[in-house]
């Protein structure tokens, strides 16, 4: 299993802070972001990880990669946030840079998780399926900012939308992914037939279409570093990963 880390966001919104430093190197308690995600998953079958960033954070990652072992950090090439990839084709680029014919895991590298990463896997090795994770949001207007899918009897995505203007459920989709070897080699025929590129879920909205997609029901919460004063308040609320 390969693990792809989405990491070449601008994080615009938390300006000055992450003007010239990248979100997922931030620290909330005693790591960094994405050494949350990273520690993890580390014993969990993950051959590699390939974390994907733009031009501009290239060199703090590279630093950064030093501390780990088996991290790959590719540079996207973009600049700013006029000119970013969007997260399927920053997918689309590690795969064909790092020529990947595996399982993948794809992780947004600006969250942490009061859980575990591993039900999540086990889950998606038992459905041998592609697998994205869920959880209820009943607030209309955080439902109209994220992905909404509907499910059948057996956690069987039958509906996926990005961002709704009528979401259809209260089932809402953190940016975790699990592709299945054979699935993840679909997003060019995906993106070619017209799958939008910026939110990664659009890819699992034309993918269920093709394949069997099932969501795992999220055990806890997960903590998305959107603001300073949300990252602030994160930094003093946090007490790390307490469902395993």
């Amino acid at each position: 299993m390969t693990c792809i880390v989405l990491a070449a966001g601008y994080a615009t919104r938390m300006y000055p802070l992450t003007l010239n430093f990248p979100k997922p190197l931030l620290e909330v308690g005693c790591k960094k972001i994405i050494d949350w995600l990273l520690d993890d998953i580390n014993d969990s079958g993950v051959n590699q990880t390939v974390v994907v960033t733009n031009h501009k954070f290239y060199e703090q990652f590279e630093t950064w990669e030093k501390t780990r072992e088996n991290v790959i950090v590719l540079d996207d090439g973009s600049t700013d946030n006029d000119n970013r990839l969007g997260a399927v084709k920053d997918i689309e680029f590690a795969i064909d840079k790092e020529k990947i014919d595996d399982d993948v895991i794809v992780l947004a590298g600006d969250n942490v998780l009061d859980f575990s990463l591993k039900g999540f896997i086990e889950f998606a090795k038992a459905k041998k399926t592609t697998c994205i994770m869920r959880h209820e949001q009943n607030d209309i207007s955080k439902l109209r900012k994220t992905g909404v899918i509907t499910i059948d009897e057996n956690e069987k995505v039958i509906d996926m939308e990005e961002k709704p203007e009528m979401p259809k459920s209260n089932w809402a989709v953190p940016p975790f992914y699990y592709y299945t070897k054979d699935d993840i080699k679909l997003i060019k025929e995906g993106i070619k037939e017209g799958c939008k590129t910026d939110a990664p879920g659009s890819f699992i909205s034309w993918l269920i279409n093709k394949r069997s997609v099932h969501a795992y029901l999220m055990p806890g919460k997960r903590y998305d570093v959107g603001s300073i004063e949300g990252y602030e308040k994160i930094k003093t609320e946090y007490k790390g990963i307490t469902i395993k």
